[in-house]
C-alpha cells in the first residue's frame, strides 16, 4: 500500500550515526591512500577515500536499507559485502602492471583491497576495529621495509623461475 510508504523511515539521529561510519571509511582510506600518494603510487588519497567510503555506504546501505520490506524483516548484509570484495578485487587488478620480468603496483592494490574492508568495518559501526586497522596498515606501509630495489612497492618481485614457486 502506498500509505506505508515511508519517505524518511530513519530519525536524522540515525542518519547521523550513518554518515558518520561513511565519514570515518573515508578517512581511514584517506589516511592509507596519504602514505600511497608520499611512495608515488598510482593509486593515493582520493582514490583510497573514495574506496572506503564506497565500501563504507555499501555496508551501511545493506545493514539500514534493506531490513524492512512490505512489513517483514528481510536482511542479508553478507550479500552486498560480498559484491564489494569482488568489485574491489576487479579494481586492484586494473593497478598491477607487468613489465617484462617485473610486476608493480601490488602493494596499492593490496592498499585498496585493505581499504575496503575497514570501510566495510566502519560501515558496520566496527570504530576500535576500523582505527585500529588504519594504524596497523599505517606502520606497516611507513615502518616495514621495502623492497631493495627502490622506487617500487616491497612486494614487487621480479618475475623468476625460483619467484614463481
Amino acid at each position: 500500500m502506498l500509505g506505508d510508504f515511508e519517505i524518511f523511515p530513519f530519525s536524522a539521529a540515525e542518519e547521523a550515526e550513518m554518515l558518520l561510519r561513511v565519514a570515518l571509511a573515508a578517512l581511514a582510506g584517506g589516511l592509507i591512500g596519504f602514505e600511497r600518494r608520499r611512495s608515488s603510487a598510482p593509486a593515493g588519497i582520493r582514490t583510497l577515500s573514495l574506496v572506503a567510503m564506497g565500501s563504507g555506504a555499501f555496508t551501511v546501505i545493506s545493514i539500514f536499507a534493506f531490513s524492512r520490506l512490505d512489513g517483514e524483516f528481510v536482511r542479508d548484509p553478507a550479500r552486498i559485502a560480498a559484491q564489494v570484495a569482488t568489485g574491489i578485487g576487479f579494481i586492484g587488478a586494473g593497478t598491477i602492471i607487468r613489465s617484462g620480468t617485473s610486476v608493480r603496483g601490488i602493494t596499492t592494490a593490496t592498499g585498496i583491497w585493505v581499504a575496503a574492508a575497514l570501510g566495510m568495518a566502519a560501515g558496520s559501526g566496527l570504530y576500535v576495529l576500523t582505527a585500529g586497522g588504519t594504524v596497523l596498515a599505517m606502520v606497516i606501509l611507513v615502518f616495514f621495509p621495502r623492497h631493495p630495489g627502490h622506487g617500487r612497492d616491497e612486494d614487487e618481485e621480479e618475475d623468476t623461475p625460483e619467484n614463481r614457486l
